[in-house]
This record gives structure tokens, C-alpha cells and sequence, in this order.
């Protein structure tokens, strides 16, 4: 196994891997399982697995209001550093498609707006957690503390005749339509078991 394919293994596997690299992210945010109906998803494509390290290459996120979808962020981010063939692979993002977008402090206040007071959905939210908390101070900006609901842990309780709960599991065991590595696909995947295991 090449280093790329070790790479590759390393980001399938997200799902299953929660992200420990910044002890104060789990302590910002409240975790929580209690059903909503109001709500936005979350996804974030990185250079890598190391919030802080790594950086953010596309924001996706979908608002939805009683479980209908309301409207959805979608941007490209220049990480100001070189994406890997590897990662260009797994995410469909090249060097090239960011070089003229826009950097990551130029949309975190948007996000943040985007978001509101309402709660945030992920899978494996230690992850996108770790990098959504990892550019608190940026350009002073200040990350709310979120409640945010692990959809990982929602289809353990639910799903039980998977082999695991990744992601791209998920959506093939409940056949849903997903394109994976995608922010936005990653989103509307999110949402659908969301939807799927509190219904």
C-alpha cells in the first residue's frame, strides 16, 4: 500500500475516527441526541485530518426548517496551500478550482450568520467540530457554542445491521443517492439519515 492509499483509507474512515487533536473543541460546544426539527447540516472538505494543521477546502451547509430544506451554502476555499493529488482525488478539488476563491476568513463570518441559534448536525461531528473551533481568534472572530448532534451516534442506536456507520455505509444500506467527498452531498446524505432515524 502506497502513501496514497494509506491517505485514502485515512479519510474513508473519518466516520469512524473522532477527531482528539484539540482538547477545548468538545469542551465549546454541547453535544446532544434530543430530536429537532429545525436545523443546519454541516460538512466540511479538508486538506488532511488535523484541525488547525490542515485546512478547509469547501464549506457546505444546509438550513432546514421542519425538516424541509430552506436554503444551502456551498463555497470553495483557498486553503492558501498546496492540495494534494491525493486529496484532489478523493474530493474532486484541485489547486486550481480554489485558486480564485475565497479564504477561509473571508466566509467565517458568513458562516456564522448562516448558522444562527440553530443547532448543528454532522457526521462525525469531532471532526468538522475540530475545524469549525480551530479558527476561533480568526480576524477576531468568536464561534458560538453550538449544540450539535452526531448523526454517527443516532444510526448506532437506530441501525443496527451495518457493518459500521461510515457514511458512505449508511447511504448504501438505506439507498440513498450520495455524492460522496462532496460538502453539499455529504450534507444531504447527513440529512437524510438524520430524518431517517428520528422519523
Amino acid at each position: 500500500m502506497d502513501i496514497h492509499e494509506k491517505a485514502i483509507r485515512l479519510l474513508q474512515e473519518k466516520a469512524e475516527q473522532p477527531n482528539r487533536s484539540r482538547k477545548t473543541t468538545a469542551q465549546k460546544y454541547k453535544k446532544s441526541t434530543k430530536p429537532v426539527t429545525d436545523y443546519v447540516v454541516l460538512d466540511f472538505e479538508t486538506t488532511g485530518l488535523r484541525a488547525g494543521a490542515d485546512k478547509i477546502i469547501q464549506i457546505g451547509a444546509i438550513r432546514y426548517f421542519n425538516h424541509w430544506k430552506d436554503e444551502e451554502m456551498d463555497a470553495l476555499i483557498n486553503p492558501q496551500r498546496y492540495i494534494s493529488p491525493t486529496i484532489t482525488r478523493i474530493t474532486g478539488i484541485s489547486n486550481e478550482m480554489v485558486e480564485e476563491a475565497p479564504t477561509i476568513d473571508e466566509k467565517i463570518e458568513e458562516l456564522i450568520e448562516f448558522i444562527g441559534e440553530l443547532p448543528i448536525i454532522a457526521h462525525n461531528a469531532s471532526f468538522d467540530m475540530g475545524f469549525l473551533y480551530a479558527l476561533e481568534g480568526l480576524n477576531g472572530v468568536s464561534i458560538p457554542e453550538y449544540t450539535v448532534i452526531d448523526t454517527v451516534k443516532i444510526a448506532r442506536q437506530k441501525i443496527k445491521d451495518t457493518p459500521n456507520h461510515k457514511l458512505t455505509t449508511l447511504t448504501q444500506y438505506l439507498q440513498l443517492e450520495h455524492d460522496a467527498h462532496n460538502a453539499i452531498g455529504d450534507c444531504l446524505a447527513t440529512a437524510a439519515i438524520y430524518q431517517y432515524c428520528t422519523k
